[in-house]
């Protein structure tokens, strides 16, 4: 049985000042679960990711895209595996510059593809993190949630255009709550399932000062399964306690929880040795071809 894990979190890595020792906290957390592949969101800044993969010891690649002062769309993919290969896709709808959305445009929300392989098991992962819903309106018709359906359906175009006998995770924050009619339609475009489907356990822990009814669990682990081998997925929430950060200063890791994914699978046995032919005469010879 070959086991990996994985974890996605929204770090809230913004300029604040008790961010670095958040991070550090993290980095913390990141060696002691020592999850397989870790997609981490809103890395706003290059001394920040500095930070976490110069601490983060069991990670042997660290992959983002490359932006002037951070990650692009504050995407930071590590493994502790090297992967094949990356890419970004940037998403073509970033809102509008005259709005709340401002700060998605500077970031340039995307996705971040990064190709993997266990034990022989093929893997895409896709960090990614979508466009804000600051009002929390997400009924049909209303311009936020038009802004997060023209996202969420080129990236459900972009996972079905993918390999089919390859394990697809799409990780990340999509700002979008389980079974609203985004969430749903994305499911049925995509053809992916969600880890957690029906758990209503919020993932966003809204700020001092922020209505509670934004509470929400906006962040997800969705999956596209190959048709072999036979996968267990479990997935749950993590880092959801306050720790203590500097001198006396205990808080929350970020203002979201994690999710921690598991995928585990019987690998499959070599195949059995040919007996000899108990009619071969005793002086025959084998004549044996290689192909490559």
């Amino acid at each position: 049985m070959t086991q990996i894990s994985l974890l996605t979190f929204n770090a809230f890595g913004i300029l604040n000042w008790d961010t670095p020792f958040r991070l550090r906290a993290l980095v913390h957390k990141l060696n002691e679960l020592a999850p397989d592949i870790v997609c981490l969101q809103e890395i706003h800044q290059h001394y920040f990711r500095r930070m976490i993969v110069s601490g983060a010891l069991r990670y042997s690649a660290a992959i983002y895209e490359p932006m002037l002062y951070r990650p692009k769309g504050g995407l930071l993919t590590l493994a502790k595996a090297p992967f094949t290969t990356t890419r970004f896709h940037l998403y073509q709808e970033q809102g509008r510059w005259a709005s709340l959305n401002i700060m998605d445009r500077m970031l340039r929300k995307g996705m971040l593809f990064t190709h993997h392989e266990y034990a022989g098991l093929r893997m895409v992962v896709v960090n990614t993190h979508l466009i804000a819903n600051y009002a929390a309106n997400y009924i049909k018709g209303s311009p936020a949630a038009a802004l997060q359906a023209r996202q969420l359906r080129q990236l459900a175009d972009v996972v079905q255009n993918l390999p089919r006998d390859v394990l697809i995770l799409v990780m990340g924050d999509f700002n979008i709550p389980r079974h609203s009619w985004l969430y749903d339609e994305f499911l049925e475009r995509s053809g992916m399932e969600d880890t957690l489907s029906g758990d209503q356990r919020p993932t966003y822990r809204p700020l001092p000062g922020v209505p509670a009814r934004y509470a929400l669990p906006i962040d997800f682990v969705f999956v596209r399964r190959p048709s072999a081998p036979a996968l267990a997925i479990h997935s749950d929430l993590t880092l959801d306690k306050r720790l203590p950060l500097v001198g006396s200063y205990v808080n929350y890791l970020s203002d979201h929880l994690g999710i921690l994914t598991t995928v585990a699978w019987t690998d499959a046995a070599p195949p059995a040795a040919e007996d000899a032919s108990p009619t071969a005469p005793a002086d025959a010879t084998t004549d044996a071809t290689s192909h490559s």
